[in-house]
């Protein structure tokens, strides 16, 4: 067994653990490791807006050429294809993209054709909305935790190696543990979301600002190696407790911490549903959605659910469930809206009447 914070990130802790060191989880994860030289990785979220059936075809014509140019030099080393209605009934659909070197993801975002899509003003003017959501971690601001050894998602396909058991998980308070920042670091919020270009509201280009310790998680599940009566259980159990959560969250969640909170489900290259979801999150601070895990009825419900599910089938489980949690500087935030509207990611709760200039 060994710590979630790989040895070379490892220092002399000014802040505790919440467990001993003769802690014993009840059982088994895994984390991605990178090699050394990786020192930040960057993930992402590059979004197609859209309303009606009329303009799927338009929005997935979108998606499509988004993912294609992630072929071209210095693209990522992974991504995803997701879907998502959200709280005004808009479809997103967001291409989800990771790389292990900043400064291949910086080569990729400036070449010509790409940047010069992206700042078209026909993006303005074809009737979907667009976004990108960077997220440019440092190593020592996020963590990764997966129940099986292979088939990682997400930063874990990129970051290429596989740590050992680890210790730092199965009590409240380990996703904070497994952050290296954490050993030095309380992650405490300064600062507010600021609009720095546009206002919230179709038909503008908008950036927002992040604020100081940003927390984002990344929280999913596979279910296509499930049979029987593990499948019942998550299908007609499980799920629906999960979904619940992931609703209160998008459509309550801001009084409580949550600035944005999808639910999405992943889409194969033609664009077909696959037996894969999780729910991205942007949350004011790690402690906000610390509290939410550690005591909110929603999140309490998918804990016993999740719980009551694994018991019935002795810990035995074809699920595979992971997640990955940053918590990000301002310097490692990047949020741009084109034509969407004022409800969509960071700009959820940022009206345009009292918006910056």
């Amino acid at each position: 067994m060994e710590s979630a914070i790989d040895a070379h990130l490892r220092c002399p802790r000014t802040r505790h653990r919440r467990v001993e060191d003769d802690y014993v989880p009840p059982y088994p994860v895994w984390s991605a490791r990178a090699p050394v030289s990786v020192k930040q990785v960057v993930m992402g979220y590059f979004g197609v807006q859209s309303r009606g059936p009329e303009m799927q075809g338009r929005a997935c014509a979108a998606l499509m050429k988004i993912a294609r140019d992630f072929a071209l030099p210095d693209g990522p080393g992974h991504h995803d294809l997701t879907h998502y209605v959200d709280a005004q009934g808009f479809d997103n659909m967001i291409a989800i993209a990771y790389w292990s070197d900043p400064a291949a993801y910086a080569r990729w975002c400036a070449t010509p054709a790409i940047d010069a899509w992206w700042r078209s003003d026909e993006r303005l003017r074809e009737g979907l909305g667009y976004f990108r959501e960077i997220a440019s971690p440092r190593v020592e601001h996020f963590e990764t935790m997966f129940n099986t050894p292979d088939r990682f998602e997400g930063v874990g396909v990129v970051m290429g190696g596989v740590s050992g058991e680890l210790q730092e998980h199965g009590y409240w308070g380990s996703m904070r543990d497994r952050i290296p920042l954490s050993q030095t670091d309380a992650m405490a919020p300064s600062g507010a979301r600021a609009v720095i270009a546009g206002a919230p509201a179709p038909g503008q280009r908008v950036r927002i600002a992040g604020h100081e310790n940003i927390a984002m998680i990344r929280s999913g599940q596979e279910w296509t190696d499930t049979t029987g009566q593990e499948r019942r259980l998550y299908l007609e159990d499980m799920e629906p407790v999960l979904r619940e959560g992931m609703d209160f969250l998008r459509d309550q969640g801001l009084p409580i911490g949550c600035y944005s909170n999808r639910y999405m489900s992943h889409l194969d290259a033609l664009g077909a549903p696959l037996q894969k979801s999780f729910g991205l999150s942007y949350w004011r601070s790690l402690a906000d959605m610390e509290r939410w895990a550690e005591s909110h009825p929603t999140h309490v419900a998918i804990f016993g659910s999740f719980m009551r599910y694994v018991q019935a089938l002795n810990f035995q489980l074809q699920l595979r469930v992971y997640h990955e949690v940053s918590v990000l500087k301002a310097d490692e935030q990047s949020y741009e809206y084109v034509n969407c509207h004022a409800g969509s990611g960071l700009m959820n709760g940022l009206e345009p009447a009292t918006a910056g200039p």
